[in-house]
Order: C-alpha cells, then structure tokens, then sequence
C-alpha cells in the first residue's frame, strides 16, 4: 500500500475517461500505462501529478517526471502550473532524462571523478575525438564506431565488456578506440551525452549512501515515453524508486522506433516480470483520428508480435478515404503533391499549418522543397541539419564561447585543433591529464604546466600561442569602453586565425565557398544583433550561448506546411497528411545490402527491422486526424539511374482502409513542359 494518504479523487476533471481516471487515480505500487497513439498520456501525466500534489500529501520536491525533449517536458510543465496554485508547484523536478542526470552529476561530480565544472562534449566533438583515435576521415566508419560506444554505454557496457563481447574485428577494433575514448574524456575532465545517465547510473548501483539520498528525494517517479528506453535508463529508474517501487511508466509498444539508439521495447516486458504486483491499465480511446485512420493504424500494427494486445478507437466519425496514389517517379510526387496541398487548402478553407510531409529519409525532401518552392508554399522542415549544427559555424562558436568562459574545455579542443595548428591528440592528453590533477580548465593548464617539462618545447610553443591570443581578445572585449565593436572584432578575429583559408586548403572549392557563405551569414546575423541590443563583443559571446536555442524560434508554429522525417513526427499531429515514398525498400527501409550478411542472425535481425519499420509506418499514419493520403513511385531517382519499386508491404497490410486509392496522379504521362504549363497555370490561378 502506498505510505501516503489517498482520497477518492473528487477534484478530477469529470472529462477523464474511465481508464484515465483509473491511471491517475492508482497508488498502490508500480502501474504501467499503455498508451495509444493520441490516448491523451500527457493528460494523464500532469493530473497525476495534480493529484499527488493536490489530495495526496506529496510535495513537489517528491515527485520526478522524466521525458525525452525539452519540448515535452516544457509543455507537461507549463500544463501542470494550470492544475495547481504556483506555490505547490515549487521545487518539482519536471525534466529529460539527460536533464536530470547532469543535475544529478552536478551534485555528485567528486563521487563520480569529476571536477564541478566538467563540460559536456557533444556529438560533434565526440565524434571529432573519434575521429583523432580511429585516423581515418571515412565518415561512414567513424559513425558507425561513435554508434557502437554509444550502444555500448546504453547497455552499462565498459570497455573490458565490450572488449569480451566484440565478435568481429570491426567490433573489436571498436572496443579499442572505446577504452582510449572513455580515458581522453576522463583526461579533459569531460562527459558525453550517453555518460550523463550512465554515469549517475554506475553510481547508484553501487554506493548505497548516494543511493538512500536519492531515494528519500524520489518519492513518486512518473516516466513518459517509456518505450523508448535503454538498459541505462530502465536501471536508472529502478535505482531511483527502489524496494518501495511507487512510479507510473507510460508507453507504447507499437511507438517504440528507437532500436537504433539503443532503446528497447523489451523494458516494457521486463517491467511484468520485475515488478510482478505491477498494475496494467491500457488507453485505447483516441482523441485525435476518424476512425478510417486508426483501422488502417491497427490493422497495419496487428502483423507485429503483441505483449499487451490494445486497439486504438475513436469517436469522431468514420472520415474519408484514405487515399493511395501510384506515381510514375519522385519528381511527378512532389509535384502532384505540392498542386494537391494548393488545391485542398481552397478547397477544405485549410491553413497552411494544417498539412504535414512525412517521408522515411532526409533525402527526401530536397525534390518537395524545390516543387512547394515552384508553387511558392511556405513550408518548414524538421529533422534535418540545423544552421547551427554546421561545422564551420561550430568552429567559429568555439571561439566565442572560450572568450566567454575559459574554462569551457570541449570549446578550447575545438579552437586549439581549428585551424590546424601543431596540437596533436598526445599533447591535449598529456595537458588534460595535467588539468585533472590539479584541477585546472585545459586553458589554464596551458599557462601552469611549462615548468613541469610534462610537454617539449614544440608542443608547448603552439599552445601558448594560442592561448595568449585568447587573452588579448579577452582583455579587448573586457575595456571599460567595450572595446572594439563586435562586428568589427569578429571580423578581426576570422581574419587572425585565417579561417578562410583553412577552409579553401581543407574543402573542394565548392564546399569552402558554401561553407564561407554561412560563416558570413553568422557573422552578419551576430553584427545585427550587436547593433540592434548594443552588445559588444563579451556581452555577444555570452549570448552565443542560447544561440543554439535560436533555431528552435518561438513555439508559434508558422502558418507552414511542415515537413518531417517519421522519426522527428512522433508526438505531433496534422489535420492533414501526406505520406510519401511507401515503397520497399524505403519504407520498410532494410539498410545497405552490404548489411544483409547470411550469418545465422541475419534472418533475425531482418524481422526485427520489419517490425521495427513496421511501427514507424503505424507512427505516419497516427499523425493524421482526418486526411491521409500515401503515395509510392514506380521509379524513384538514384545516383543518376531509375529504379524500379514496388508498393510497400504495409500498403496492403492496411486493409479494406486503404483499398479505395484515389484518382491517379494527375501528372502521369505528361511531358516535362506540360507539366510545367500545368503548374504555371495552378500559379497563375492562386496569384490572380
């Protein structure tokens, strides 16, 4: 029984359905909820949380609930704050898994080897550090061995397990750069993403001391998502509720589309057999889709093997066909698309945000925008590279976040190596060891550690160098006048350290061109900035912090077409959508044929990829409220060759759903200038 007191819950919204209220309102142990695409989980979150705050005698400083992003998180916050009096409120810890985890190594750091302030290194200059060890610049390789150590860490897995597990030399030789990796992160006292769960994870388990604090603060834990996580995060958990086990999980087998980060829809089995009083309570009622949709949904998820057998329903009318449209190449798709959302927008009174283009693949979307682009539809685009994430604007950020914070050690490895300048993996090793003993940033090390003789005079010289410079810029920004104006200083400081050329000496000329481009985009957005707040350069470098917040804008979604990978759409909904390239080997994607190797697994993990994909087609079709229309190619454009498809297996896996197709591309058979008159005439149409 719960250590807490309970009441009968009459303060609950009488809109909660029977099975809701049950997930809210159960309190005597451990209680998986089973969530179906639009069941309303985070509704049952937050009144849960509500409820415990309001009518159970827990304190917001009890209660965690962990997520996945930022975004989800933010929203289960701010919907919480609307239940409850802001005073109650205080002190709940609503967050990521990743969140927690860095507040928790925050506290503990010296208990975990740390000093407070290690700094997280990102996938970027991870994979940079990868790259030094593995001396190889095969982007392909170098991914696939940052993949693996990631797995590896997922699964609670040090380098002597991975050495023993290793089964090919591929992996072997992967387990190796695992061990220097973990020992250069260890030298530059520095964590990677995967290590601010793992990390905290190792700790609990083994110190019972730090495991009894955490457990007296975690008296209720709830968990969203909970199909998406890994060995790590499912021992974290069990870590942090202990014996007395009083959490709400809740998930979604038929959602879980993650197996390549590590996730593992078996935790959702695991939780019956680890917790065997657990309480199962399944949302099937779905608040968002005609019911057209969520029978080609359930019929599509019913060829999977099922634990927890659940069928989505709804009550919300039967709806439209769905519609299934053969097209005769990518080209003739986009285009046909593009012309139907223009039409369906008059037609249905729509806006622009009511429509979503979701495909299997980034490469997707090049050929759409240039059709929406032709038929001049606004359109944003997720799950793809951000302006921020570009290398050349990372190396230019590394700069100004050192000038704002010496000791921001991932941001001098990244300014120290770019451009080249003679400091070579040893000697950021030998200096990051330095750094750990006596507790110094690598920055300051560069200054303490000449006297030792731990560096020859060639290796030292380039970093001093370096550094010094980093001090005349600091001083210069720090003048009580401000010092030079930031754009001006900016502009100063790329010509220093003659970022322009190192990129025409390191890129093709073409790619250096592009590259520059965008450094100067960065540089004219940051002068703006400068002169619209009157920020010099220090206040700049400051502020380059949230840059990396910027692109996510407001949470005011534009008037746009939205188009995204099914990866990036799951938890998001459109009135009307538009799922493109279904064919095999697109969607299900089956990986590169140098995969499918005959060993005695390989039949195995072929039907886990299925399924796997499977769940990713379930999670397009769940998105739609009230339209859906597929589309797949009987040619599709690769490397300057046609090849031939076949429709999807899912298509026919949909059922009588999805029997009726829709009328036939309007673009088939017509000539490349037809189809350009056809458009032109569309155009003319919505500008006259």
């Amino acid at each position: 029984m719960s250590a807490f007191p309970q009441t009968h819950g009459h303060t609950l919204p009488t809109t909660l359905n029977g099975p809701q209220r049950a997930a809210v309102l159960y309190l005597n142990g451990p209680c998986l909820v089973l969530a179906g695409a639009g069941s309303g989980k985070t509704r049952v979150i937050t009144q849960k949380i509500a409820y415990l705050l309001r009518e159970c005698a827990y304190t917001a400083r009890q209660i965690v609930a962990l997520t996945f992003t930022n975004k989800a998180a933010r929203e289960m916050s701010e919907r919480v704050r609307e239940l409850v009096e802001p005073r109650m409120a205080k002190g709940l810890t609503i967050s990521t898994f990743h969140s927690l985890g860095l507040r928790f190594l925050r506290e503990e750091a010296q208990a975990v080897g740390l000093k407070p302030s290690f700094s997280i290194v990102d996938a970027t200059d991870a994979l940079a550090i990868v790259q030094e060890l593995l001396a190889t610049t095969d982007k392909a390789r170098l991914r696939e061995v940052q993949q693996t150590i990631s797995l590896w860490k997922n699964a609670l897995m040090d380098p002597d397990a991975a050495d023993k597990s290793a089964s090919t030399p591929g992996q072997a030789e992967a387990a190796r750069i695992y061990r220097s990796y973990d020992a250069t992160l260890q030298a530059y006292q520095s964590v990677d993403f995967d290590d601010l769960i793992r990390l905290p994870t190792l700790l609990l388990m083994r110190d019972e001391t730090v495991r009894a604090r955490w457990q007296a603060r975690v008296k209720y834990l709830l968990v969203d998502e909970y199909q998406d996580t890994n060995v790590c995060q499912y021992r974290l958990m069990q870590a942090l509720v202990g014996d007395r086990a009083m959490f709400t999980a809740v998930g979604d087998d038929d959602q879980a589309i993650y197996a390549w980060r590590g996730a593992t829809v078996e935790n959702l089995t695991q939780l019956s057999s680890d917790y065997p009083s657990l309480e199962l309570i399944k949302l099937e009622q779905n608040y968002r889709s005609v019911q057209r949709i969520l029978s080609a949904a359930n019929q599509v998820i019913s060829h999977n093997p099922n634990v927890f057998n659940k069928k989505l329903w709804s009550d919300l009318g039967h709806g439209e066909p769905i519609r299934v449209t053969a097209m005769d190449n990518d080209q003739a798709e986009a285009e046909s698309i593009a012309m139907r959302i223009s039409a369906e927008r008059f037609e249905r009174q729509a806006q622009w945000r009511d429509f979503a283009i979701l495909y299997r693949s980034n490469q997707q979307a090049r050929i759409v925008e240039q059709s929406l682009r032709n038929l001049r539809i606004p359109y944003t685009i997720s799950g793809g590279q951000s302006f921020f994430d570009k290398t050349e604007i990372r190396d230019v950020l590394a700069y100004l976040r050192l000038l704002a914070n010496d000791d921001d050690d991932p941001a001098f490895i990244r300014a120290v190596t770019t451009p080249k300048r003679g400091v070579g993996q040893s000697t950021l090793q030998t200096l990051g060891q330095f750094a750990g003993e006596r507790q110094l940033s690598l920055f300051a090390s560069v200054f303490e550690i000449g006297p030792t003789e731990r560096l020859a005079a060639r290796q030292l010289e380039p970093l001093q160098v370096f550094a010094t410079y980093i001090q005349r810029l600091q001083q210069e920004a720090a003048r009580p006048d401000g010092g030079p104006a930031a754009g001006e200083a900016l502009t100063g400081m790329l010509e220093a350290i003659q970022y322009e050329r190192y990129l025409y000496d390191s890129c093709e000329e073409r790619q250096a061109a592009t590259r520059w481009q965008n450094v100067m985009e960065l540089v004219a957005w940051l002068k703006r900035k400068a002169d619209e707040d009157g920020m010099r350069l220090l206040d700049l470098a400051q502020h380059v912090a949230l840059v990396t917040m910027l692109e996510r804008g407001d949470d005011e979604e534009p008037d746009a077409v939205k188009l995204s990978t099914l990866h990036a759409a799951k938890g998001l909904e459109y009135p009307h959508v538009f799922l493109i390239g279904v064919e095999e080997g697109l969607l299900p994607h089956l990986g590169r044929e140098e995969d499918e190797n005959d060993g005695p697994d390989a039949a195995e993990t072929l039907v886990q990829r299925v399924q796997e994909e499977r769940r990713l087609m379930y999670v397009g079709i769940t998105r739609a409220k009230r339209s859906l229309h597929i589309s797949w190619c009987k040619k599709r454009r690769r490397a300057r060759e046609d090849l031939i498809r076949e429709p999807s297996r899912f298509i026919a896996e949909m059922g009588e759903g999805a029997a009726s197709t829709g009328p036939a591309d309007e673009m088939a058979g017509l000539s490349p200038k037809a189809r350009l008159d056809m458009l032109k005439g569309l155009l003319a149409k919505k500008t006259s």
